[in-house]
């Protein structure tokens, strides 16, 4: 259990949570001395509004404010921050906002604490009965924050190896990490890309489940740190860049949700772990490559890496035919561009998909806004050497134009959606503070589960190979 959890038995405070429409109510329902506390303190039940109530020998509880809008896990995201350090609360009213609480107040106590102790012990909150879910889901977002958070010294393409193997160990899964020469002659692409550094590139393999269950398909772009390679970043483009494996932190948290969910499906996941490093055997602009699908790539630019690694990990999930094929990646900056921080950029050709993983995000507070993969900017990426360019020959939709590129892997027939992310909080807000974050994670698990949830016949879900 979090620290910010208590135990059921615990002694705790009542916290009351109410908007402007509900004031009235809550100040005829409380005692009169609180009610009178409350009207002199001028609370209007704003939202991230708290106050504590006075009681014989100090505090007989708090309320906070929700303001006039929706009631999301961000309403509760500051509370363990904002409460007294250490003390512990049962919600009064948790009627129909038990696990957007539960997982606003997990999600706002995080502090990334392996190198500097939190300045202060976060509130406790005694989760009400079935916010276990809410519970699962807040693990799995630290988790994740925790790997992006982690600087590039002491997590390497190995390090990210190991957490899948970690992952596995944990869920029962199986486990396949390629390196060496075996990686060169099925990843070559991705191979490519890790030449430059002395830590040598691999790809971790995790499958899980029931033979016969649907196949859903999860790669991510873990490049441990991104120099740009021999196309080199400034300084300040540089400064988040130990955040790049976002996408491979990503679809390990969701991994990890449908394996704890136990839902009907089998899953393979890959991680594409590398370093793009500079040195004397950095692959360099205009080389070509070959990829696993057998599409040469001519090397526009190696700043655009991410989607060489990706293509490997697209072509071989491919190959094992997916009832569903997800990628995430931290892949460009256009994607930020045009939707800022908050938003991933979500590419599909599947109307029906795109959807349902829409509808998911909104339902669980995790929104993603769907992007065109418009076919006209397809001959951008034309090369007269090789099949194809890693990057456009227009400064323009680099976005699209990524996505297109990966398209190229993916055969048609195949349900296949990408996901361009950001992975990161430039700044402390309530349940979401500065440093990396679990973006599309409760996106993703809804929608799979949505999919794949129901399906009939689902039995108990073992490891395979």
């Amino acid at each position: 259990m979090q620290d910010c959890l208590a135990v059921p038995d615990v002694n705790a405070m009542l916290l009351h949570c109410v908007g402007p429409s509900g004031l009235g109510a809550l100040l005829e329902r409380l005692p009169t001395a609180a009610s009178g506390f409350l009207r002199a303190s001028g609370f209007a039940a704003r939202a991230q509004e708290v106050v504590l109530l006075p009681g014989e020998g100090g505090i007989a509880g708090a309320v906070l404010g929700l303001g006039d809008g929706p009631v999301t896990p961000w309403s509760f995201g500051g509370l363990a921050q904002a409460l007294p350090a250490g003390s512990t609360w049962r919600l009064a009213e948790p009627a129909g906002m038990a696990e957007e609480a539960v997982l606003g107040w997990c999600l706002g106590a995080y502090r990334f604490s392996r190198f500097k102790a939190p300045k202060r012990a976060p509130a406790r909150l005694v989760p009400p009965d079935g916010t276990e879910g809410a519970i699962a889901t807040a693990e799995a977002s630290i988790r994740v924050r925790d790997l992006i958070n982690m600087p590039a010294n002491l997590l390497g393409p190995a390090e990210l190896a190991e957490a899948v193997q970690s992952l596995a160990g944990a869920h029962g899964a199986a486990c396949t990490i390629v390196e060496g020469p075996a990686l060169a002659e099925g990843f070559p692409a991705l191979a490519a890309v890790g030449e430059g550094s002395p830590r040598s590139p691999r790809v971790a393999m995790l499958e899980w489940g029931e033979p016969g269950a649907p196949l859903v398909a999860l790669c991510g772009k873990g490049v441990c740190f991104d120099t740009g390679g021999l196309d080199l970043k400034p300084p300040s483009g540089m400064l988040r860049m130990k955040k790049d494996m976002g996408g491979a932190a990503v679809v390990l948290g969701v991994a990890e949700m449908v394996m704890r969910a136990r839902l009907p499906v089998r899953l393979l996941v890959l991680v594409g772990a590398v370093e793009n490093a500079v040195s004397g055997t950095a692959f360099r602009p205009m080389d070509v490559l070959r990829t696993r699908a057998g599409i040469s790539v001519e090397v526009g630019n190696t700043d655009a890496e991410g989607r060489l690694v990706l293509a490997d990990l697209l072509a071989f999930a491919a190959e094992r035919e997916p009832d569903l094929l997800v990628d995430c990646a931290t892949l460009t900056g256009a994607a930020r561009a045009a939707l800022g921080p908050d938003l991933p950029a979500l590419f599909t050709a599947d109307d029906a998909l795109a959807e349902t993983l829409l509808a998911a995000g909104l339902s669980a507070h995790d929104p993603l806004w769907r992007m065109p993969l418009h076919a006209v900017y397809d001959s951008w990426l034309d090369s007269t050497i090789a099949d194809i360019s890693n990057v456009s020959s227009r400064p323009m939709a680099g976005a699209i134009v990524a996505a297109l590129f990966l398209q190229r892997f993916v055969p048609k027939g195949i349900r296949w959606v990408h996901l361009d992310l950001y992975g990161w909080n430039d700044a402390n807000r309530p349940g979401r503070p500065e440093g990396g974050e679990a973006q599309a994670l409760r996106a993703l698990a809804g929608g799979i589960s949505a999919l794949f949830g129901h399906a009939k016949g689902a039995g108990p879900v073992t490891k395979t190979r």
